[in-house]
């Protein structure tokens, strides 16, 4: 590395005439650094991960952890707090809630302190901004509402929804933002289904027309350089309850075609993330443990990767939903949930705030790596997939 890199330097300042020796030596040192930043840039660029002997441990893991904070100005304690989590690499990214909102501004500083904490591999800053009840920022603090899916659909055609997300994308990535936690592929199938059809969340009842609306709001978002989080995987449509406040069984409601959105915009190359939710499947438990597809390898390594033919990254819903809190203690959620596939773990940090939450996760990570090899490998496939797709932040 030192002799191509000298050699670059030496052409380099051949062309600089009048140089002393003590400015050379200066100008070489910056031109080394510059390269060096240049080619770490390069790696990111093309989308490739550097080896994981370049990173440690420490560093795979604390790539998949996205947690939610207390605060609402940047300089707040708790932001300052995160802020230094992400510069020692021992986060990769935060969530937003309506409460850390207090005026786009201070939004948006907030999201360059975030950014400049970790500019070689930037942060996923992420939010649900849906449209309809699901949004984070809203016309309280200046921001221009979108109308609910099922709104959006009625009134709209594909392709003018998708330039009405764009609009809303580009807002969402001049304060900053890199993911939003949508669009929605789930069905508008229970009239009664109290999370999604109550909301009017889900597009349509048909699974094409889902799938044409949800292509239109990532695109929208890729043209803005945001990513997107495709939700909520096996599909929550026909479900009777709310994975918010407890155990969600859709062995009797759930069917095959709901599916048909997810399968569609993977064929498609429209599904940068994929968000799994917290709802149980007698057929796709994992065994004799009741397990949510969020915590099941039949349905992430299975259904999903296998199935549905998905290598990208793979978030989880918020594990702090009462589905999960009332069944699992934290250490056995995160292993559960890397174990069957889970590449990024989202905890919101609502249930109970601890400053230190993702210290905790990540603790708990690196333990079980040091004590199993193959879980340590799956933190070095999922750290592989989220730098590749934290290349694309910004395109």
């Amino acid at each position: 590395m030192v002799r191509p890199v000298g050699a670059l330097s030496a052409i380099v300042l051949a062309a600089l005439p009048g140089l002393g020796q003590a400015r050379i030596a200066n100008h070489r040192l910056f031109l080394i650094v510059l390269l060096f930043r240049f080619a770490a840039a390069a790696v990111l660029a093309v989308g490739l991960s550097l080896p994981a002997a370049a990173a440690t441990l420490e560093a795979m893991a604390g790539q998949m952890i996205v947690v939610g904070f207390q605060g609402n100005d940047a300089e707040d304690a708790s932001v300052l707090a995160l802020r230094e989590e992400l510069a020692a690499g021992r986060i990769g990214g935060v969530m937003f809630l309506k409460t850390n909102v207090a005026s786009l501004g201070a939004v948006a500083e907030m999201n360059r302190a975030f950014r400049a904490a970790a500019p070689d591999l930037p942060p996923f800053l992420t939010l649900d901004q849906e449209g309809g009840a699901v949004e984070r920022l809203t016309r309280q603090v200046g921001f221009r509402e979108v109308p609910s899916a099922r709104a959006v659909a009625a009134r709209n055609t594909p392709a003018q929804a998708e330039a009405l997300y764009g609009r809303m994308a580009s807002s969402l990535a001049e304060l900053g933002f890199t993911l939003n936690f949508g669009p929605v592929a789930d069905m508008d199938i229970n009239p009664s289904n109290p999370i999604i059809a109550k909301f009017g969340r889900a597009f349509a009842a048909d699974a094409a027309r889902v799938a044409a609306y949800d292509e239109a709001f990532i695109a929208g978002h890729r043209a803005a350089g945001l990513l997107t989080a495709i939700k909520h995987f096996p599909g929550h449509g026909s479900s009777s309850a709310d994975s918010h406040e407890g155990f969600v069984d859709i062995t009797d409601s759930w069917d095959t075609g709901e599916l048909e959105p997810f399968r569609a915009l993977i064929a498609a190359g429209d599904a940068d993330m994929i968000m799994v939710g917290h709802l149980y499947h007698a057929s796709y438990s994992g065994g004799d443990t009741r397990l949510p597809a969020s915590l099941s390898p039949d349905w992430i390594e299975g259904v999903l990767r296998r199935d549905l033919g998905f290598d990208g990254v793979v978030i989880s819903d918020d594990l702090e939903m009462g589905a999960i809190r009332q069944h699992f203690v934290l250490a056995d959620t995160i292993t559960r949930a890397v174990r069957a596939g889970m590449d990024v773990l989202l905890f919101s940090n609502t249930a109970k705030y601890r400053g230190g939450l993702g210290r905790e996760i990540l603790d708990i990570l690196v333990a079980e790596a040091k004590a199993d090899p193959a879980f340590a490998r799956r933190i070095e496939q999922s750290y592989n997939r989220i730098v590749r797709l934290k290349a694309r932040i910004g395109q």
